[in-house]
């Protein structure tokens, strides 16, 4: 008899186990079968700047690497925030991904309260894409034929010459505020919602005197002869605008390009996370990407991971300051 009721309990034992074991299983089979269903890539910005091509391309090598749909939605909003938290907040299991922004992931943490995110150590930073410089641009009509030109109108009649820009505090704006911070300036930046379409239009239809942007999402209108670029914020000559004057050559030499990084909630199962590590660096090394960058103007600078984190991470100094300069300046 006690034979009998120790195999009894041996047998519910045994399958108790069984079942505890297939539960646990369950989720890290699903892991490593990742993924198996289309996966969604949030786009923080309006369509039509500088975001879209990049995204979708990036969109476009993922899919070949893995073999399913990549959808691409566009989330606009807020200085990118809304967009962003989307991607942070959303469940960590590899199929809500996203585009941020140095300004998006880096600066708006400083400015705005209540977001679900103050650090890099707030979500899952995947890859670096580019970097992209910013330009200054006016309409072909326009009085100012060169840089010196704007700056000198500027400078004698601060606030007055009025920029758009592709929302408050985007990466657009803060090159306009360390240009005014470093040269003694008040260029006026007004911010769009509706991204860096919006805020050529407005330079297009005479409601601004330039636009502070991205050549991805103005070289049509440049190409058109609608536009006129008086400079491009960086050091030493920028191929795809070649006449541009880069800001290196004035004594304000300090610029902000913006970075895009592709980022995912914190959490993911480790073999989603080495796996989507893993084709985004084949992705952005690979030549077809590469190309992709020279041909639209974005600067190759591929991270990974924790490189990416770090990067993230050294804005914090650089973002204080020019907060500092606009909190002095009210």
């Amino acid at each position: 008899m006690m034979r009998e009721v120790n195999f009894r309990l041996m047998a519910w034992a045994g399958l108790t186990l069984l079942a505890v074991v297939a539960g646990l299983s369950q989720p890290t089979r699903a892991a490593d079968e990742w993924p198996t269903r289309d996966i969604t890539f949030y786009v923080p910005y309006a369509p039509g700047g500088s975001t879209d091509p990049i995204s979708r391309k990036y969109a476009e090598l993922l899919e070949k690497q893995l073999k399913v749909k990549v959808i691409v939605e566009n989330k606009p909003g807020a200085s990118a925030t809304i967009g962003t938290g989307a991607v942070i907040r959303a469940a960590p299991d590899g199929y809500t991904i996203g585009l941020g922004s140095s300004s998006s992931l880096a600066y708006q943490p400083h400015e705005m309260k209540g977001l679900a995110w103050k650090s890099a150590n707030d979500y899952q930073s995947i890859a670096k894409l580019s970097d992209l410089p910013v330009i200054l641009a006016v309409p072909a009509e326009a009085r100012w034929k060169t840089l010196d030109d704007f700056l000198n109108e500027a400078k004698a009649n601060p606030r007055k010459l009025k920029v758009s820009v592709s929302g408050l505090r985007s990466i657009n704006d803060i090159a306009i505020q360390q240009l005014n911070k470093l040269a003694g300036l008040r260029i006026a930046t007004v911010p769009f919602t509706g991204g860096g379409g919006e805020a050529i239009l407005a330079a297009l239809g005479g409601r601004v005197d330039g636009v502070s942007g991205f050549a991805p999402g103005m070289k049509g209108q440049i190409d058109a002869g609608k536009l006129r670029v008086l400079a491009v914020f960086q050091e030493g000559k920028y191929d795809l605008l070649p006449d541009a004057k880069p800001i290196g050559e004035t004594p304000w030499k300090d610029t902000f390009p913006v970075g895009y990084y592709v980022i995912a909630p914190n959490g993911l199962p480790k073999p989603v996370l080495d796996k989507l590590l893993a084709v985004s660096k084949v992705i952005v090394e690979s030549d077809e990407f590469k190309s992709f960058l020279k041909t639209n103007g974005y600067t190759w600078d591929p991270k990974i991971g924790d490189d990416m984190k770090k990067e993230l991470a050294s804005y914090d100094s650089k973002f204080r300051d020019v907060i500092k300069f606009l909190d002095d300046d009210k």
